[in-house]
């Protein structure tokens, strides 16, 4: 094969996705991943990109729960141009592919963002398909959402949820607020199925499981608490190796003392945002159904205090993960980028630095996280710095 048409990335350490790797150098050709080597054998003729002393290059980030970035709220503009605009201001942070994610709203809002998905999907590499967080979810475990837009699914969404499109769909629910065998229904679609903002039992859980639900959204927020007597989802989700769940670790949504236990469980844990405009933007506040949300001591919060969606990027979230929760390194990597792509059923093209998967890589300083670059589908982006 011709070597002009490859490139190499040099780095102190390269984290495959399972092991580092020292002064190694990833091959690039076109927009996939041709092999590792040791950087002594690269060819001298070869094109050559060399990170600074002590840098890692590791799989890119991957965020399966983004409402916005760039000042930019994917349900008030759910669009191709707005997720792709949602995707380059999370790049700088290391996330190379993303889920923009719609807030429970109007049937008309989820058509609108599912055929704005399958487009961006086709012509963007960062954009993976689409999250839709809600709408059947629980009245009693709203949190930031919309009553007036909260209710069951009829024939209708199923149909419209079940469609062939291109990319990855999530979507997120409360099991009791849908009728049997409608989750079993989205999965044999090819839909991945949450458990979000649900008032769900034990017992109905493991129901929604056994239709072929394996994620739990936000685990411990907007659901059902751990009670003696009444366990709810998260025993459920937590003794599950077959189970995933997202977690925001910004010291505000659940204290890391209760996510340092369950990124011990048999489940496997995922660094979601659930960012919001402020991420990669210029503004501190943004409206969400009409009210101003304002940014307060790193907070997303309404008037009276409730949370609405967070201010994290990505690199912030592997590096909280190492620090409040204690994690090293190379696991909180893998929560950002091997474990969503195994939920997703990617893991085949994303979440690893080998040979035949797509060149989604993040250069970063591993003592720091500052995000010095990033390369999506074998394209360079510069970081934050």
């Amino acid at each position: 094969m011709n070597e002009t048409h490859r490139h190499a990335i040099v780095a102190s350490t390269v984290f495959d996705g399972v092991a580092g790797h020292e002064d190694c150098a990833a091959i690039i050709e076109g927009s996939r991943i041709a092999g590792l080597v040791p950087r002594q054998e690269l060819p001298d003729a070869m094109p050559t990109t060399v990170l600074p002393e002590g840098a890692c290059l590791a799989p890119g980030f991957i965020d399966i729960q983004c409402n916005g970035g760039g000042d930019i709220l994917l349900n008030d503009d759910p669009s191709p141009a707005a997720m792709n605009a949602i995707a380059r201001a999370h790049r700088q942070f290391g996330t190379t592919s993303l889920l923009p994610t719609l807030i429970t709203d109007t049937r008309e809002k989820m058509r609108a963002a599912l055929a704005a998905a399958n487009e961006a999907a086709a012509a963007n590499p960062s954009i993976l398909g689409i999250h839709l967080e809600g709408p059947f979810i629980s009245p009693e475990k709203a949190g930031a959402h919309s009553r007036a837009f909260i209710r069951e699914p009829v024939a209708e969404d199923l149909e419209m949820l079940t469609a062939p499109r291109r990319g990855a769909t999530l979507v997120t629910l409360a099991p009791e607020r849908v009728p049997a065998g409608f989750i079993a229904s989205l999965v044999n679609s090819g839909v991945r199925v949450s458990l979000g903002h649900s008032m769900a039992t034990y017992e109905e859980t493991k129901a929604a499981m056994a239709e072929g639900l394996t994620g739990f959204s936000h685990l411990f927020n907007a659901m059902r608490a751990i009670a003696s007597r009444d366990p709810g989802p998260v025993p459920a989700a937590l003794k599950s190796p077959e189970a995933w769940f997202s977690m925001i670790v910004d010291n505000e949504h659940v204290h890391p003392a209760v996510l340092r236990l369950a990124v011990r469980s048999s489940a496997h844990p995922i660094l979601i945002t659930d960012a919001m405009p402020p991420v990669g933007g210029n503004k501190t506040a943004f409206t969400l159904y009409g009210e101003e949300i304002a940014v307060r001591g790193g907070r997303c919060e309404r008037a009276d205090g409730t949370l609405s969606g967070a201010t994290l990027d990505m690199a912030s979230a592997v590096r909280n993960c190492i620090e409040l929760l204690g994690e090293r390194l190379p696991w909180a990597l893998r929560f950002a980028s091997a474990e969503p792509a195994r939920f997703l059923g990617l893991d085949n093209e994303l979440g690893r630095i080998a040979e035949g998967f797509r060149a989604d890589l993040v250069a970063l300083d591993p003592n720091s996280l500052r995000i010095y670059g990033s390369w999506v589908a074998g394209e360079y982006a510069p970081g934050a710095g």
